[in-house]
C-alpha cells in the first residue's frame, strides 16, 4: 500500500490514469439515463428541464470532486482502487433510479447512488487527512463538510421527497464546501491535469449526443421518415457537434489554470452550465432527428437554448484565465443572438443547420484570429 501524500502541482507528464479512465465509462451510463429521458420529455411537448438539472448536478458534482481529489492524491494503490469503485457503483445506482425520477418525482434511488458515491469520497479524504499531515487540516474539512452536506441528503431521503427549495440549499452547501475547506492550505492540484480530465468529459458529452442523435436517426428510419430534410438535419447535428469539439479545445485551459489558480472555481463551476448544454443538446438532436417533418417550434429551442447557453458558459468560463479571450465577446453575443432568432424563423431542421454555421463560423473565426493555436486536442499534460 502506498502512502497518501500530496502530489506535485507541476508534476510533468501528468495525465489521466486507466483508473480515471474506467471511472468517466460509468458516468456515461449515467448521462446517456438522463439525456435519453429529457428528450423523452421534449417529444411529448413538456420538456423536464428542472429535473434533467437536478440529477445532472448529482452526476456532474460527484464526477467533480473525485477529479480533483484525483489530482491531488491519485495513488492508485488497492485502498484507493477499492473506494473508487464504491464511488463507480454508486453512479451506477443513480444512473439505474433516473427513469423513476423521470416519470414520477421518485428520486430514492438517485439519492442512494449519489449518497454511495459521497460516502466513498469521505473515506478517501479521511484516509488522506491520517496519511498526509501537511494537509490534514484541508482534508478534515473536505471530509467534514461533504459528510454534513450527506446528512441533508439523507433527510429527504427519508422523506421521499426532493423539495426544490431543499435541493437548492443543499446544492449551496456542497458547492461552499470547497470555498471553506481550502482556505488555509490548499490542495496541489495539477492545472493540465485538471484541464485533461475536464476535456475528457466534455468529449463523453459530445459522445453522448452523437449517441442521443443516433437514437433520433434509428427512429426514424423504422418510421420510414427518411427525407431530404432527415438528412439535412442529421447531417448538420454531426457538424455542429464537431464544430463544438473543436471550439471547446481552441481554448487554452491547463495554461490559464497554471497562470491563474484563483480563479478555478469560476472556471471549475461554470462548466456545470457548460456541461448541461453539452448534455441538453443531445436530447434536443435526437428529437430534432427523430421528428424532422412534424417537429413542433419548441424541439428548434431544444437545440438552440443549448447551443446558445454553450456558447455563453465557454467565454464565460475562460475569460478569466485566458487574457484575451479566444473567442471575442462580440463574436460570442452576435452567435448567441442569431442562435436564439433561428426557431422563431425557421423548423428545427434549419434551426440545427443554423446552429451548426454559427459554430461552424466562430471557428473559422478564432482560426483567422489565432492560427498558432488552431490544433484542437485535449489539453497538454506538461506543465
Amino acid at each position: 500500500m502506498t502512502r497518501m501524500t500530496a502530489r506535485s502541482i507541476d508534476e510533468p507528464h501528468r495525465t489521466s490514469s486507466p483508473l480515471e479512465l474506467l471511472f468517466d465509462l460509468t458516468f456515461v451510463v449515467a448521462v446517456a439515463a438522463v439525456t435519453a429521458e429529457l428528450a423523452h420529455s421534449i417529444a411529448a411537448g413538456h420538456a423536464e428541464v428542472l429535473g434533467f438539472l437536478q440529477v445532472f448536478f448529482a452526476i456532474w458534482w460527484a464526477w467533480m470532486n473525485f477529479t480533483w481529489f484525483a489530482s491531488s492524491y491519485d495513488t492508485d494503490d488497492v485502498p484507493y482502487r477499492l473506494l473508487t469503485m464504491v464511488q463507480m457503483a454508486g453512479v451506477l445506482v443513480l444512473a439505474a433510479g433516473v427513469p423513476a425520477a423521470a416519470a414520477s418525482g421518485d428520486y430514492r434511488a438517485v439519492l442512494v447512488g449519489y449518497l454511495i458515491m459521497r460516502a466513498g469520497l469521505v473515506l478517501q479524504w479521511l484516509r488522506a487527512a491520517y496519511e498526509n499531515p501537511a494537509g490534514r487540516s484541508t482534508a478534515l474539512k473536505y471530509a467534514a463538510g461533504i459528510a454534513v452536506a450527506q446528512v441533508g441528503w439523507l433527510a429527504a431521503l427519508a422523506l421521499a421527497e426532493l423539495a426544490l427549495p431543499w435541493f437548492l440549499l443543499l446544492v449551496f452547501v456542497e458547492l461552499a464546501v470547497p470555498r471553506w475547506a481550502e482556505r488555509g492550505p490548499q490542495t496541489t492540484w495539477h492545472p493540465h491535469h485538471i484541464a485533461e480530465r475536464y476535456g475528457l468529459f466534455a468529449i463523453i458529452l459530445l459522445g453522448e449526443s452523437v449517441l442521443a442523435a443516433s437514437r433520433g436517426v434509428e427512429a426514424a428510419v423504422a418510421r420510414d421518415h427518411v427525407s431530404a430534410s432527415f438528412l439535412v438535419v442529421a447531417g448538420a447535428g454531426l457538424v455542429l457537434l464537431f464544430a463544438l469539439w473543436w471550439l471547446y479545445f481552441l481554448h487554452p485551459s491547463g495554461d490559464g489554470l497554471r497562470e491563474r489558480r484563483q480563479q478555478s472555481y469560476r472556471w471549475g463551476y461554470g462548466h456545470y452550465f457548460l456541461f448541461a448544454a453539452l448534455a441538453a443538446l443531445g436530447s434536443g438532436l435526437e428529437v430534432a432527428v427523430e421528428e424532422t417533418t412534424y417537429a413542433p417550434q419548441s424541439v428548434g429551442y431544444a437545440v438552440a437554448l443549448p447551443v446558445a447557453v454553450f456558447l455563453t458558459m465557454l467565454w464565460l468560463v475562460h475569460a478569466p484565465i485566458v487574457n484575451p479571450p479566444v473567442t471575442p465577446l462580440a463574436f460570442v453575443v452576435a452567435g448567441v443572438v442569431v442562435v436564439l432568432v433561428l426557431p422563431l424563423m425557421l423548423p428545427a431542421v434549419g434551426v440545427v443547420a443554423g446552429c451548426a454555421v454559427v459554430v461552424v463560423l466562430l471557428v473559422g473565426a478564432v482560426l483567422v484570429r489565432q492560427p498558432a493555436k488552431s490544433s484542437p486536442g485535449v489539453t497538454s499534460p506538461h506543465s
